[in-house]
């Protein structure tokens, strides 16, 4: 599997997100984020990122954050094949240093990774459409 982050390993539509936000099959909270995630009967994961002006006010705590959020994503997606995963971000993220948020990252990647579902969630998750 590629470590590239195009744009097919990416939620785009409101109604990519919405269809996470509506039926999370894992959850993965911490202090400063909460990771929901989906079944998505794809080879690969895709990922969104909220990060609100509430959560993080300035705006180049707001990028390095995304930017890093991406950066782990990209590494460890050969362990998340199969989600539709979304970041919120929660008041705090911005205080984290690079080093601190990757690691908080990787450790709830692990605790996703753990979560798969069984092949009957992902037959469902086959059946629904996909936008």
């Amino acid at each position: 599997m590629s470590r590239s982050f195009g744009r097919e390993k990416r939620l785009l539509t409101p109604r990519q997100f919405k269809a996470v936000f509506d039926s999370p099959s894992g959850k993965v909270p911490g202090r400063q984020f909460l990771v929901l995630a989906r079944q998505n009967a794809l080879e690969y994961p895709r990922l969104g990122l909220v990060i609100g002006k509430k959560s993080v006010k300035l705006s180049v705590e707001r990028n390095r954050a995304k930017r890093q959020m991406r950066e782990s994503f990209r590494h460890h997606q050969h362990d998340l094949a199969g989600w539709d995963i979304v970041i919120v971000a929660r008041k705090g993220l911005g205080d984290l240093d690079n080093p601190e948020l990757a690691r908080q990252l990787g450790k709830a990647w692990n605790r996703l990774g753990r979560l798969k579902p069984s092949p009957e969630v992902a037959q469902q998750a086959a059946k629904l459409p996909h936008a």
